[in-house]
């Protein structure tokens, strides 16, 4: 057989391939609960996004199938064993401060700027055009090849939970959802809320914490906070004003209703790892920690600084740990939220592949009981890890290096892909060595080239993988 450029193949779609993304991303997939219904169980949007990529599935002749809205997929081939390319719709939400719509796909130097564009549509767009380039060519395969489509990918999982109870689990498989050249070690994750139910309590010399709220997800630096304090102390508003200045910050204070309101802009982040981001949450918590307020508010506030400002690693609460395939243990605080009623501390930990995760989350709760919260887990995932003896490694390690000239070394991240729900997956790409990681921030973005180029990647590893 004459060898295939995977690369022309591509190009000879470049125009089409553009044009599905910008559709792609101009959908506004964020999770919705309060506007779920049946076959839509994450929202409006979410479905939109599912629906139109099983739609181009059946326009493009492959076989379909809608799992309740809460995954899909989109699959050829023949064989008894399958290939799975795990994708998700969904995205987080925009935030604030993008130069352009969010929802523009706007293309600006060569780069297409979206929510989403990086994390996860654009290399679902990739990946399911790399399907196309080797059904069209008609390549003989002897596996089948399937993508799945997650829609709860940033939040709980819960799409893949029910897919794979009613579906049948890839044989092997990959996620574009990440970095090149391969992911074959993930770390355990670990969403946890410390929740402490407050009775009133006297305001200090400086006030009464009245609110203080941060942050949208656990896995995001949150970029914006605020709090409220009843107070006549018109002082307040200098002390703040001097102190963002010296953090290096925005943010802004203002006098209504007999409180002192503070505003604090950070910089957002992936939380796999806070030191990325600037959270404004902690560092108006650091603020608030220099006031004489109630009880209430200055327990809660110094909670926060005793063991979260400036510790991303569990230090403080003696619970550090690291190893040489993944890193250490990281700890974002997502969100931040307090009322007269309860007080609570949401986080997001990631803990090395080779590390017992359950021994932290005693010693978690521990401090939790200790300072009068009380420990809820949201979710939590084992790490992964797949031997880099492993046929599927070894194959997309020999694909990458045959279309880059560069060494296929194996990675590990704190993020959580897809990857980790199959047996034997591991993540691949789309993003190339030293590209700047813009997945979750303002102006997300994707390199058009660099798309392609993971687009020819992924149609020879689907045709190494299923031959």
């Amino acid at each position: 057989m004459t060898a295939i450029n995977w690369n022309e193949e591509v190009l000879k779609r470049k125009e089409i391939f553009i044009k599905d993304i910008q559709q792609f991303l101009q959908i506004k997939s964020v999770m919705d609960e309060d506007g779920a219904k049946e076959g839509a169980p994450f929202g409006e949007g979410i479905q939109k996004a599912l629906e139109h990529m099983l739609e181009k599935g059946n326009s493009d002749g492959f076989s379909t199938k809608n799992v309740d809205g809460y995954a899909g997929h989109i699959e050829f081939g023949q064989g008894e064993d399958l290939l799975g390319i795990l994708c998700h719709v969904d995205v987080v939400p925009e935030g604030d401060g993008w130069t352009s719509d969010p929802y523009s796909a706007e293309i600006r130097d060569g780069k297409i700027y979206a929510r989403g564009a990086i994390d996860d549509k654009g290399p679902t767009i990739a990946a399911y055009y790399a399907m196309k380039i080797v059904k069209e060519l008609g390549l003989p395969l002897s596996k089948r090849v399937r993508m799945i489509l997650g829609t709860d990918e940033e939040s709980n999982w819960r799409c893949v939970d029910y897919y794979f109870e009613r579906e049948e689990m890839p044989t092997i498989g990959f996620a574009p959802d990440a970095d090149f050249p391969i992911i074959n070690a993930e770390k355990g994750i670990c969403d946890y809320y410390l929740v402490h139910k407050l009775e009133d309590t006297e305001a200090g010399p400086d006030g009464k914490l009245l609110s203080f709220d941060s942050g949208r997800r656990l896995n995001m630096v949150p970029d914006f906070a605020k709090a409220q304090v009843k107070s006549n102390n018109t002082s307040l508003q200098e002390q703040f004003q001097a102190y963002i200045t010296e953090k290096n910050v925005t943010g802004k204070s203002y006098y209504e209703e007999e409180s002192v309101h503070f505003e604090l802009k950070g910089i957002s982040a992936h939380g796999m790892e806070p030191n990325n981001g600037k959270n404004a949450g902690l560092i108006l918590a650091e603020f608030l920690a220099t006031l004489d307020l109630d009880k209430n508010g200055e327990d809660y506030i110094a909670f926060l600084n005793k063991y979260l400002v400036g510790d991303s690693r569990g230090v403080a609460f003696g619970v550090a740990v690291s190893d040489d395939i993944s890193g250490p243990l990281t700890m974002n605080v997502g969100v931040m939220s307090y009322n007269k009623d309860i007080a609570k501390i949401g986080i997001n930990m990631r803990s090395p592949v080779t590390h017992d995760v359950e021994t932290t989350i005693t010693t978690m709760k521990k401090h939790a009981k200790d300072n009068g919260y009380t420990f809820e887990i949201v979710s939590e995932m084992k790490p992964h890890y797949v031997e880099e003896s492993h046929s599927l490694v070894q194959t997309l390690q020999r694909v990458y290096e045959e279309q880059t000239s560069e060494k296929a070394n194996l990675i590990a991240i704190g993020g959580g892909t897809y990857a980790r729900s199959l047996k034997a997956g591991v993540a691949f790409g789309p993003m190339f060595p030293g590209s700047e990681d813009v997945a979750h921030q303002k102006d997300e973005y994707v390199i058009i080239e660099d798309l392609l180029k993971a687009t020819a990647i992924y149609a020879q590893a689907i045709y190494e993988l299923a031959k």
